[in-house]
Parts: structure tokens; sequence; C-alpha cells
């Protein structure tokens, strides 16, 4: 068993060093702000639209989801199913219109900025808030990616959890500083490609071994609350049925796309339409297939794994497959090594996005934005790698908590930017009517609504005061969005309407003339 976990060392290592290398073989390619952030707008179909996904799905595809369904069932599945309309919308609907209309609103290179030119903010209220916003709730999701790793090192090598938090921060805070967006999207490439690869192939290899006719034995064997039937049954959350709450608050993950700006960036960053046409084929087959290998792993895991993981450590099931079946069930570690690259590369591509939208948020849109208008260049691309290391210092402590819960802490940060920005991001884009005024108000109400509703313990229960969100079982990205959407409509025909020349740019992404 050690000189397998030894060749499994060496496989990381190696993807390691890899990854390395691409940040340092991108480093000379960053002349400007709009190449560390944007890639100078040269992202090509394939690239564009594996960067966008992994970039989603994070260590969540792989442990938080796989972990959700092996606890309590395939019931959980209306997550996967929500994200995956959510993903079509999101590539159908918003992808084209958002990458011309950032292009005709002065060559926006990132989100606030979109919103500043797209309503003419010349006080920079939206610039501000808005970058605010991305900060907080990007400290919050760059530490569920960072805690996701820990638990990966912790669990294949034994290292103790901080130990291994501290070796995974530093490798994506190397590659991120260094080559910037290009290499944020190559690496988000390789490690999509990666991921999807060990998605498909080994619970396949593990239903294999168990059989498909003895799933629901095995199933039945692990005691598993309400048995195999209830497991199985999508209407079944572990022994009781299904409130039409809880199954509105999981396909409610889908909104959240709307608001996501390390996936809106990727949109904004294709290099042209033909491109961007390539991208969306591409990228849905991409999820489908993910997603739902994604919760085949949990169901198939919960047969397969003979001791019963509880917990937070059901988070942990397909690290435990993959070192069962490349270790005890073939000898073949390096290859096991690799397939739990994927699962590392499912966390790094998500934190190294999330580390490089933080930080044009902090350089680009409140430095170079509102304090320092003339700030050149070189201070921008300086101050934005001092914010990728201050930032991922921050999230590293947030992460330091073992016992953390990934989905717990992915599910808080989804909700913020869906909340936030999604409702604001769809009705710029297709409602004209949408004014300065209705967007100040759907950011500010869609964060604080979230902020309210999951942090905040304002309900009396009989173990002491809880939140909204787990007095009513409804999650929070319900509430956000449809308050944001509601303030900005209303804010929007109670305030003045928006002068000719915005209504131009409107009418000029609409007709794709920009």
């Amino acid at each position: 068993m050690s000189d397998s976990i030894g060749w499994i060392l060496v496989a990381f290592v190696l993807y390691l060093l890899g990854m390395v290398a691409v940040g340092a073989a991108y480093t000379k390619k960053n002349n400007s702000a709009e190449d560390y952030f944007l890639g100078g707008r040269s992202l090509g179909g394939f690239v564009a639209a594996l960067s966008a996904q992994a970039s989603d799905m994070s260590g969540w595809l792989l442990m938080g989801l796989p972990g959700s369904i092996y606890a309590y069932g395939t019931g959980q599945s209306w997550i996967a199913i929500g994200l995956f309309i959510g993903t079509v919308c999101n590539w159908l609907f918003i992808s084209g219109r958002l990458r011309r209309y950032t292009i005709r609103a002065n060559n926006s290179l990132t989100l606030p900025t979109y919103f500043e030119n797209r309503f003419h903010d010349k006080k920079k209220i939206l610039l501000l808030i808005s970058s605010i916003t991305i900060v907080i709730f990007f400290l919050v999701y760059t530490a569920s990616a960072l805690a996701a790793g820990g638990k990966l090192f912790n669990s294949v090598f034994g290292v103790d959890y901080r130990i291994a938090l501290t070796i995974g921060a530093l490798v994506i805070l190397i590659y991120t500083f260094l080559g910037g967006f290009l290499a944020v999207c190559t690496t988000d490439f390789i490690q999509g490609t990666l991921m999807l690869i060990a998605l498909l192939v080994v619970p396949l290899i593990a239903l294999a071994i168990v059989g498909p006719g003895n799933m629901s034995a095995a199933v039945e064997a692990t005691g598993v609350a309400g048995g195999s039937a209830a497991f199985f049954d999508l209407l079944t959350n572990g022994e009781r049925p299904y409130t039409a709450v809880e199954i509105i608050s999981q396909l409610a993950w889908g909104l959240g796309y709307f608001g996501m700006p390390h996936i809106l960036v990727r949109f904004m960053a294709v290099r042209d339409e033909k491109e961007l046409k390539k991208s969306k084929g591409v990228a849905i087959v991409w999820v489908l297939l993910s997603l739902g290998f994604a919760c085949v792993i949990g169901a198939v895991g919960r047969a397969y794994l003979p001791t019963v993981l509880d917990g937070n450590d059901s988070e942990k099931v397909f690290i435990e497959m993959i070192i069962r079946i490349f270790t005890k069930e073939y000898s073949m570690p390096v290859i096991g090594g690799l397939f739990l690259c994927g699962i590392l590369a499912a966390i790094m591509s998500t934190a190294d996005s999330q580390l490089l939208v933080t930080a044009s948020s902090v350089a680009e849109d409140i430095y170079k934005g509102v304090i320092n208008k003339d700030a050149d260049d070189k201070k921008v691309l300086r101050l934005s790698r001092i914010t990728v290391i201050v930032v991922a210092v921050l999230a590293y402590v947030i992460a330091l908590d073992p016992n953390s819960s990934i989905m717990g802490l992915v599910s808080n940060a989804w909700a913020g930017f869906g909340s936030a920005f999604g409702p604001i991001v769809l009705l710029s884009l297709f409602w004209k009517r949408t004014n300065l005024q209705g967007a100040v108000a759907g950011i500010v109400s869609g964060a604080l609504a979230v902020i309210v509703w999951d942090y905040l313990p304002l309900v009396n229960a009989a173990d002491g005061r809880v939140t909204l969100g787990t007095s009513t079982g409804l999650y929070s990205l319900v509430v956000g969005f449809v308050l944001s959407f509601v303030c900005i409509v209303i804010f929007s025909l109670a305030t003045k309407e928006p002068d000719r020349s915005i209504l131009a740019e409107f009418e000029d992404v609409a007709q794709k003339k920009a």
C-alpha cells in the first residue's frame, strides 16, 4: 500500500509542476490589463467551453454533489437537474448577447465595468458596490475550493488537513499569480478534460465490480435511511418524501448561473461569434455528462465502498472509490493518481478563476475605476497580483476549519452571486427600460437578502435562535433572486427612463450591430 501511495504522490507532483509550468509560460504574454484579465479576448471555442464549465463546477462536482447523494439518496439529483437547465439557458441566451454588449459598452473587461458602462454610471456607484459584493462572496467561494483541496490531500496521503490545505493553496496561487487569464483558461481546459475522464471511468468500473443487479441489495446492506427503495427514489429525501419547497430550492441552483462572474467572464473573452457557437455545444454536452456521472458516483459509491462514510466524510466518496479500485482491486496506482488529479483539477480550476476575478475587481474596478483613474497598466497588474495573494490568504484562513462543509460554503456563495448579479445581468441584456437606480437596488437587495437569510439568527426555535433559511428550508437564492428582480423593475419604473444614448446602445446589441 505504501508503494501505491508513493506512485500516487509521483502523479500528483508531476501534475502540479505541469500546472505551475503553464503559469510560467504565460507570464510574458501579459502586457496589459486586458491580457491579464481577458486574454486579449482571444479564447477559442473549445478552450472557452471547458474553461467555463471547469471553473464552474469545482470540487463541489466531485466531492459535494456525490457526497450529498451518497448520504441522502438520488433525490439530491434535483440540484444537478437545476444546474443543467441553468447552464443551457446561460449558453443559449446570455453568452452571445453579453459578449456583444461588453464590447459595445466601452470594451468592458469585468462584470462591474460592464454595469458601469451599460448604465453610464459616472459616479461609479455600481462599480463600487458590485466589486465589494464580488470580494465578499468570492472569499467564501474560494475557501470552499481550498477546503476541498485540503480534504483531498488529507484523505489520500494522511497529511494533516492544515498542511494539505497549505500545499494546494500555494500551487493555485503560483500559477494564477504568474500567468493570469490565459494560464487559468489553459489549465482549466486540461483540468476539464481530466475531470470528465475521471467522472466517466471510475463509476463504471465500480458498477461492474458491484454488478448492476446487486446495487439495491448492496445499498440496503449499508443501513441507508429509508432503505434502498427510498435511496433510489427521486422524490424521497432520506426517509421522507420531498416537499415542494425542497424541490424548488434545489432546482433554483440553476438561477445562480446568470450571476457568476467567473463564468460570465468566459463569454466576454471568446474570440468571435463563430467560436462562441462551437463553445455552446461542447459546454452543454460536458455539463450533461459531468453532472449525470457525479450523481452516479454517489449512488454507486454507496453500494461499492465497504465502510459507510459519516457526516462530512461522505464528501470523500469519490476519493475512496479511486483509491480502492486502483490500489486494492487493481494494482495501477499511477492511473489512480491521475484520476485523483481529476478531483484536484476540479478544485484548482475554480479557485484560480475566483482569485483572478476578485483581483480584477480590486485592481481594475476599485483601484483604477474609483481611486486612481490615471493608473497605468503596470500598476494595475502589480496590484492584481498582490490582490491574488491577499485573497488567497484570507480564503485560506476561512478554510482552516477541517469540519467545514464544501457543500455549505458553495451554497452560500452561489446564492450570493446569483441573487446580487443574476437579475441585473438578465434585465440589463433584455429589458431596455432598466436604469441605474434599478440596477443599484437590485444588486444591494439581492446580496443583503442572502446575508440576512443565511447568516442572521432571527427565528426562535426549540434549540435556540436559527436563521430564516434553517427555519423555512427555502434556499436563499430563491428569495434573493426574486427580491432583486422585483426591486429592479419597481425602481426602474419609478425613476427616470434611460437617456437616448443608452437606449441606442441597447438597440445596437439587440440587432447585432455591435
